[in-house]
C-alpha cells in the first residue's frame, strides 16, 4: 500500500472567514453538516483530488492549521509505528461515523499529521 493523502482539514479560529476566504478564492463546493450537539463540520469537495473539511480549532489559543490524513490498514500498528519513531500521540482512535478510525500524532518537528483506517466510505 501507498499510504496516500486522503484528507485535509482546517482547523481554525475563525470557521466564517476561512469558508468565505477559501469558496472564493478555490471553486469550492461547502457543505455544512452537525458535528455533536453543539458543533458543525463543514465537508470541502473539490471535485478531482483530495477533499477535505474545516471546523473551529477546539484548542484554545493554538494557531489556525492544516492536518493532513494518511490512509494505512492498521490505525493500531501506524500508531505504535509512529510511537516507536517518536512521535507523541495527541489524539488516539477517534472514531468516526463514516470514516472509520483516526489517530493524530505529533512529529518530533512538532508538525502534525493524522492516520486513518478507511470503513469504504469515498476518502480515497
Amino acid at each position: 500500500m501507498a499510504n496516500p493523502f486522503v484528507h485535509v482539514e482546517l482547523n481554525t479560529t475563525d470557521v466564517d472567514k476561512a469558508k468565505a476566504f477559501y469558496s472564493q478564492l478555490f471553486d469550492w463546493e461547502l457543505e455544512d453538516m452537525a458535528m455533536g450537539p453543539s458543533d458543525t463540520y463543514t465537508i470541502i469537495k473539490v471535485g478531482d483530488g483530495t477533499g477535505g473539511g474545516l471546523l473551529k480549532n477546539p484548542m484554545p489559543g493554538v494557531p489556525s492549521f492544516w492536518l493532513a490524513y494518511v490512509l494505512v490498514d492498521d490505525i493500531g500498528a501506524a500508531t505504535k509505528k509512529a510511537e516507536s519513531l517518536g512521535a507523541k500521540i495527541v489524539k488516539n482512535s477517534i472514531e468516526g461515523a463514516e470514516y472509520g478510525l483516526a489517530q493524530h500524532n505529533c512529529r518530533s518537528d512538532r508538525r502534525r499529521v493524522g492516520s486513518v483506517a478507511n470503513k469504504g466510505c469515498g476518502l480515497t
